[in-house]
């Protein structure tokens, strides 16, 4: 069981400048605290992502962190030329020596994506192209492609990544034919499915995997957690930050669009929300008691906890996160 973080990188309530500096700081803190990954979202004209451009977060990381792997979770692949995302993948992996790790997606807001005036219709073309360019680009001395969006003739690659071929690839999994794809190609895979349906996705990709058991890449559930001393003093400081992340991941589609599509899985409260699987707030015994049944019941191989949303306090995510290291993972580490 390996174990990581999962940042939608959301608002707090403080100023930009701060903001960022104490989600670098909370890297460090998951750095020295023995974390394997730490994975960050790409969000858009929204309060849910103040990393928009998540590489610029990257390379400050890859200054501040010694062991820590990272990369985003997703790249809004769509939004990308490929030739600049492929020296920007292979320059952070040079930054950090060798830890960046490369998640991929078509995205899911098209309000989001509409901001840059995609043609929805064309989402799935570009995503597929800019993968295949990325993936060729990072293993190649020279490129050449010919596709619907991009022609590329003998261009050099300049930049190449530490990791050969290429860093190791990412998946947010929700549908049978993504996870499929992520099996057959060696993708490592984060769902947010709750309940029966997190045992169904990992059996199918163990179904669909072809290689050694022993080498099976980790298939991850995410889910929301807050260590505290007690039960007590951790559903306190939940309560109000989960209810100011709900906010923020509900606030352009309430505005912009027809209404929040995940409202019915999404609970207003938190209490609500824990009910259904989405995580736990409590003291270790209870956090880890949580964790062991996930890992029991759904088969997965990686745990990733979201440690930093809303408007939690600074110190109260870096010992969330201490108490997760030193109570929850030393029970779980060995185990899938």
């Amino acid at each position: 069981m390996k174990f990581g973080v999962f940042d939608h990188v959301d608002d707090s309530g403080l100023p930009l400048a701060d903001h960022l500096e104490a989600r670098l700081r909370f890297a460090e803190t998951y750095d020295r605290c023995g974390f394997h990954y730490y994975h960050v979202a790409e969000h858009h004209g929204t309060p849910l992502g103040l990393a928009p451009s998540p590489g610029m977060l990257f390379a400050a990381l890859s200054q501040r962190t010694r062991h820590l792997r990272f990369g985003p979770l997703v790249y809004l692949l769509p939004l990308y030329h490929p030739l600049r995302l492929v020296e920007e993948v292979a320059m952070i992996d040079a930054l950090s020596q060798g830890r960046f790790q490369l998640g991929v997606g078509r995205g899911v807001s098209p309000i989001e994506l509409g901001f840059y005036g995609l043609d929805m219709t064309e989402q799935r073309g570009r995503y597929d192209e800019t993968l295949e360019v990325l993936l060729k680009g990072l293993s190649s001395d020279r490129l050449d492609y010919e596709g619907e969006f991009y022609r590329f003739d003998d261009v050099p690659m300049a930049l190449r990544p530490i990791q050969r071929p290429h860093p190791p690839l990412w998946y947010g999994a929700g549908s049978p034919d993504s996870i499929r794809w992520c099996a057959r190609n060696g993708v490592n895979m984060v769902t947010l499915a709750l309940g029966e349906r997190v045992r169904q996705t990992t059996e199918l990709y163990r179904s669909e995997w072809r290689g050694p058991a022993e080498a099976i890449p980790l298939m991850g559930v995410s889910r929301h957690i807050v260590v505290a001393p007690t039960d007590e003093e951790a559903k306190a400081l939940v309560r109000p930050a989960y209810a100011r992340w709900r906010q923020s991941m509900a606030k352009l589609w309430e505005e912009r669009g027809n209404g929040f599509p995940l409202a019915a899985h999404l609970p207003l409260e938190w209490d609500a929300a824990e009910a259904m699987g989405h995580g736990c707030a409590g003291s270790p015994h209870t956090v880890r008691s949580f964790v062991e049944d996930e890992a029991e019941a759904g088969g997965i191989n990686y745990f990733v906890s979201a440690l930093a949303f809303g408007n939690l306090p600074a110190e109260a995510v870096t010992r969330s996160a201490e108490l997760f290291a030193e109570h929850v993972m030393p029970a779980l580490t060995g185990k899938s």
